[in-house]
């Protein structure tokens, strides 16, 4: 135990990872230490580098998957770390990474070790700092981007603008005109907001991954945000007033396995592309229903484009239902060409007042046709013609 460390002082290394691989899954890489290790990959192959442990934070329990997976770095990554067994140097922990401003990028299959010459991907940039580009957001003389990230230039190319939103056209003249319900308030359409990333060093935390997965948590002063992103580009953003911006490049799925509550204090607009399907009690159970209320001085409006009106109660026997309209103040019906009803039942009408005008012609067909009525007035012009076999008149 003469070298164990914190008995026979400290062996301290700086060191660069070239192979992440760990057959025992512990998050364990290989390290070329400087100044232990040769960088000559014949006489030191990185098979025979000693595995260096990671080193996890407090908050991390490291145990039965509890916590942060110590993982993160890759190939080409600049390490600190010390030796357990002192001077032996067989058994590295890494405590962290190191940052730096790259001189060179790796190259694949280089006969040279201390750097990713196994994959050639890491560092990517030459000349620039490894602190993530929407962290640094490098800016010129005039204020312009030198460096931007490629995801923000991808989100701003794919931004949605001027999405239309539901115009009612309403009708003018008729027996049942109503007002256009146009949305004059944002001219019938509405824009995506533009992407609010606006970072000043050393504010933003970014934390990406080598797959291009990226969360931001940026306290920029008047900027602050939160950002997370899928590298398919699905995603959230949130900015500095609270905004909520989601993303879904392909489906989206909601499953909620009891109630669902959602309390929209302004507007709310929805525009589909496509169709919407809305199916209520699934599960046929009595007492589901689908319930639609309006406020007092507002109004529902439908409006179908080129296309049909249809409602249908289905007759599955006992469940078999009615369609039941309720009008407080008048009914109009406008029809643009005809009208046709047809009842396997009887019609009840009762009104107080009946007028029927017909600009052509009227036709009745019966096998029994009864008026009754305390006054008839028949009124036919020129000419009213009655025909039948008996024709009786009290």
């Amino acid at each position: 135990m003469k070298n164990f460390m914190g008995k026979d002082g400290f062996q301290w290394f700086v060191g660069v990872v070239e192979d992440r691989n760990d057959p025992k899954t512990l998050g364990r890489v290989r390290v070329r230490c400087l100044g232990y290790h040769t960088e000559n990959l014949v006489k030191l192959p990185t098979k025979d580098l000693p595995w260096a442990h990671p080193m996890n934070p407090i908050t991390s329990a490291t145990v039965s998957g509890i916590g942060q997976t110590p993982l993160g770095v890759v190939e080409g990554t600049w390490v600190v770390g010390f030796f357990t067994d002192g001077p032996s140097a067989q058994q590295p922990v890494i405590m962290g990474t190191l940052p730096g401003v790259p001189k060179n990028l790796p190259t694949k299959d280089a006969k040279k070790g201390f750097q990713d010459y196994l994959n050639g991907n890491f560092p990517k940039y030459s000349n620039e700092s490894d602190v993530n580009r929407l962290a640094v957001n490098e800016r010129g003389a005039e204020g312009e981007e030198l460096n931007p990230h490629i995801t923000l230039i991808q989100r701003r190319a794919t931004r949605e603008t001027a999405v239309g939103t539901a115009q009612i056209d309403g009708v003018v003249g008729g027996v049942a005109p109503f007002p256009a319900d146009l949305d004059t308030e944002n001219n019938g359409k509405w824009d995506q907001p533009a992407i609010p990333h606006a970072a000043v060093y050393p504010n933003n935390h970014v934390y990406e991954t080598e797959g291009g997965h990226i969360k931001e948590f940026d306290d920029t002063k008047d900027n602050e945000r939160i950002h997370e992103r899928h590298t398919t580009g699905t995603g959230y953003e949130i900015d500095s007033e609270g905004t909520k911006v989601t993303k879904v490049v392909k489906d989206n799925y909601n499953i909620i396995t009891n109630d669902d509550y959602c309390h929209i204090q302004g507007n709310s607009r929805a525009t589909i592309d496509k169709g919407l399907r809305v199916r209520v009690n699934s599960k046929g159970e009595s007492g589901n229903n689908y319930n639609i209320e309006v406020g007092q001085g507002a109004s529902l409006n439908v409006e179908v484009n080129g296309g049909n009106i249809n409602m249908t109660t289905l007759n599955s026997g006992a469940d078999a239902g009615d369609i039941n309209i309720n009008a407080s103040r008048d009914l109009n019906m406008q029809v643009g060409r005809g009208m046709n009803i047809g009842v396997i039942g009887s019609i009840i009408e009762t009104s107080n007042f009946k007028t029927t005008s017909t600009t052509n012609a009227l036709t009745q067909n019966s096998g029994t046709h009864d008026i009754n009525t305390g006054k008839a007035t028949i009124n036919g012009g020129s000419e009213v013609d009655v025909n039948a076999s008996i024709i009786n008149l009290n």
